[in-house]
């Protein structure tokens, strides 16, 4: 019996490490999202590595001094938290991957503004310390609000629009709702964001821009996904 508790402690020490590592990552993350909105730079100084590299959500890429650098207060009539949420680090004996959601929430002059980044870092281990050596973060998308349109509106998107020989886009009206189906498949449900840009909820990296002639009838749609544009004409 003492010889199977001694192999279970063996066996199970270093998931108990693991484990309490990520527990320490975590506390770790969210020391440093704390210390955001106050622009408190210590905690920065004390986790990141002298090696580290980060790429924001803007795709801005950053060394130690700039990251330190760029650590500052929200401006006046601003102020915030964010919550480590989500999290997850797979423990590669001295070295580590985490990811995680950043679940903000910022008072913008009374204003509230809720925002979610997903952040992927890398962390290593040296003289019994971790270190934040690497961090990229990205923006994730939102359904905007909707806004409701007039039937005439909404008559005035229903049709068929091509964006070559072998792709079309079908718009269909149904009681206040419109469906969209790429050549044969399935409606899907669009929504307005204003009038003449609809998109497509779930989907909120993209838009259809409508474009219209003097008369203000539809001609024709641009389909834009990251700042790129496919242009389908109305049939």
């Amino acid at each position: 019996m003492k010889r199977l508790a001694c192999a279970a402690i063996v066996l199970f020490a270093p998931v108990l490490a693991r484990a309490d590592d990520s527990a320490l990552l975590k506390a770790k993350m969210q020391t440093l999202m704390d210390a955001v909105a106050p622009g408190d730079k210590a905690p920065w100084i004390a986790t990141l590595d002298q090696r580290f590299v980060s790429t924001d959500e803007n795709g801005e890429v950053a060394n130690y001094d700039q990251e330190i650098a760029g650590v500052a207060p929200l401006p006046k009539g601003s102020s915030g938290t964010i919550a480590v949420t989500e999290w997850k680090a797979t423990i590669f004996g001295d070295s580590a991957v985490s990811t995680e959601i950043d679940d903000e929430h910022e008072n913008f002059h009374g204003q509230h503004i809720h925002a979610q980044y997903r952040a992927t870092a890398a962390w290593l281990k040296e003289s019994g310390d971790w270190k934040l050596v690497a961090l990229q973060t990205i923006a994730l998308r939102q359904d905007p609000p909707a806004v409701t349109l007039s039937g005439a509106q909404l008559d005035s998107y229903a049709g068929r629009y091509r964006a070559g020989p072998d792709y079309t886009y079908t718009i269909i009206r149904n009681g206040d709702k419109l469906y969209g189906a790429t050549n044969d498949g399935k409606p899907v449900e669009i929504k307005a964001e204003l009038a003449d840009v609809l998109f497509t909820p779930g989907a909120p990296r993209s838009r259809k821009i409508f474009q219209r002639d003097s008369d203000g009838k539809v001609t024709g749609f641009l389909s834009r996904r990251e700042e790129r544009d496919v242009v389908f004409k109305k049939e």
